[in-house]
């Protein structure tokens, strides 16, 4: 049994990919935001799932006071961070010269630094233990970009560049640090940005999916939050310990164009 944090993971794609640790009988520490109720929902869930333990710790992503609260509170509560998953992330689309530079920090905050601040606490336990797995979820906008979103491209790209440095970092010491990077999910974030990809490209929701979300997905269909979870684990396992440094696509063959 090992002890895994997933920063963002009350929705989404990050509540699949805690489900899926969850589910192999993994302890859980869910961090993000939302209504109580829904987050011991969740809770609930997972443990219903066959966890060994969830908790939940509400940690903002902008703040590294609360994110090292976050990784020191799951040492304690459960001796270690054997994995951990960035997953945390907001997105905002408008072209450049319209951005809002308040956007343009929050986003840098949370798609990037805040995955800085989480390593940077969590890996001398790792380094110490001579085994860790951390995974950034970062996108196939880390490869490759789109209009309209030059703060979240520039996150998702730093991720991978922050994944190879410190995998070079703490490869001899039993980690391994590696980013996916999915193509279009149909989660929270994605529905919510498919209204203003409408408004800042002048077309109808439909023809945002079709055109725009789908147009470079070869397959012509959306990743499941269960394909990503499931690389997740697979990626946490003694299988993939000489898989490292990587940014590994799951995105329908968007970045083979």
């Amino acid at each position: 049994m090992k002890t895994v944090v997933v920063a963002g993971s009350t929705s989404g794609l990050g509540l699949g990919i805690a489900t899926a640790f969850a589910a192999k009988g993994h302890n859980v520490m869910l961090n993000g935001f939302g209504p109580a109720e829904e987050i011991e929902q969740a809770k609930q869930s997972l443990e219903d799932s066959g966890a060994g333990q969830v908790d939940y710790h509400g940690a903002d992503m902008t703040k590294p006071d609360e994110i090292a609260d976050l990784i020191t509170t799951t040492e304690k509560k459960f001796g270690a961070v054997d994995v951990l998953v960035n997953n945390a992330g907001i997105q905002y689309v408008a072209p450049v010269e319209e951005f809002p530079p308040e956007k343009w920090d929050a986003i840098i905050a949370i798609n990037m630094s805040s995955a800085f601040h989480t390593i940077r606490h969590a890996l001398p336990g790792m380094k110490e233990r001579g085994w860790g797995r951390i995974i950034n979820v970062a996108s196939a906008h880390g490869l490759v970009a789109s209009p309209y979103k030059s703060a979240y491209v520039t996150a998702k790209h730093g991720m991978i560049g922050l994944t190879k440095t410190i995998a070079l970092e703490a490869a001899e010491h039993g980690v391994t640090v590696n980013a996916v990077c999915p193509g279009y999910v149909l989660t929270p974030l994605v529905e919510k940005q498919i209204p203003d990809t409408a408004e800042a490209r002048g077309m109808t929701e439909e023809e945002v999916k079709r055109d725009v979300l789908l147009y470079a997905q070869a397959t012509k269909e959306f990743v499941t939050v269960e394909q990503l979870a499931a690389l997740c684990v697979f990626l946490s396992s003694d299988e993939a310990a000489q898989m490292t440094g990587t940014a590994l696509p799951v995105d329908g063959g968007w970045t083979a164009h």
